[in-house]
């Protein structure tokens, strides 16, 4: 059984760590900030605020998410979802507050941390981000190559998590051969190959119909029965209510609701 701590370090846009540097603290500044609230398993933000050109984006969040959980976070355009899982990644930095994710701090963590925190992430985007030149089975193979694997060890492994998807019989097809909804199951299994502690999905189901939509969720809440935590960003209720689980629902910015969605 693949085990569901997969993660990707080579396909995320935008995300070298170097855009900004933390602000300078003290050691008994970030002991006092740390002392505010009880670290949980794997993600941890206290009075998380984040600007753009003035604009609030996110607004004193403070939650916390257990080792395991599956969690969704839900709004209207707008709301800071996105802004919410680039701060979990460190695609950016928040302007105050303090964030953990899993036992990492990443307002401290120095620039040349970043690519090995990243190893323990997976991160599904909306469109998917493969590699148009490459094939299927080099799409998952590539965060693999930044290892030094020897050849014959990223092609057992892109295989195996590719049969996982039950994409194992298109290794060799292009992503423009593929639909929507493998090219998402691809991006996935991308995501799972270095089997990472936590799984970010950004508006994962936003491309496909809604059959597809139901067949990847079924997909994610199998991984996070296996162990690994996952956090879905996704402006569709039906989705939630169809699939039900912890939901933070943002609206301009902050947490307004903290509940679990059931089928209506």
């Amino acid at each position: 059984m693949l085990h569901s701590r997969f993660g990707d370090t080579g396909e995320i846009p935008n995300c070298t760590g170097a855009r900004a540097r933390p602000p300078q603290r003290t050691a008994t500044d970030r002991g006092l900030a740390l002392a505010e609230f009880v670290l949980p398993g794997m993600i941890a933000l206290n009075g998380i605020t984040k600007s753009y050109n003035g604009r609030p984006a996110l607004r004193g969040i403070s939650t916390a998410v257990d080792r395991g959980e599956f969690i969704y976070l839900t709004g209207p355009s707008g709301a800071g979802k996105s802004t919410f899982l680039r701060l979990l990644y460190r695609a950016e930095l928040p302007d105050s507050g303090v964030i953990m994710v899993n036992g990492a701090d990443l307002m401290m963590m120095r620039r040349r941390e970043v690519a090995e925190f990243r190893r323990r992430l997976g991160v599904v985007f909306q469109d998917f981000k493969l590699l148009r030149r490459r094939t299927v089975g080099e799409n998952v193979t590539f965060v693999l190559s930044l290892l030094n694997l020897p050849d014959r060890e990223q092609q057992r492994r892109a295989y195996l998590v590719l049969k996982q998807m039950g994409l194992q019989h298109r290794m060799h097809a292009y992503p423009d051969e593929l639909s929507g909804g493998e090219q998402q199951r691809v991006a996935i299994a991308r995501a799972l190959v270095l089997q990472p502690d936590l799984i970010l999905a950004d508006e994962p189901s936003g491309n496909l119909d809604p059959e597809r939509s139901h067949e990847l969720l079924e997909l994610l809440k199998t991984i996070n029965y296996q162990g690994t935590t996952v956090v879905v960003a996704t402006h569709d209720r039906t989705l939630i209510e169809a699939h039900p689980a912890r939901t933070l629902f943002l609206e301009h910015g902050r947490v307004v609701r903290d509940a679990w969605v059931t089928a209506p």
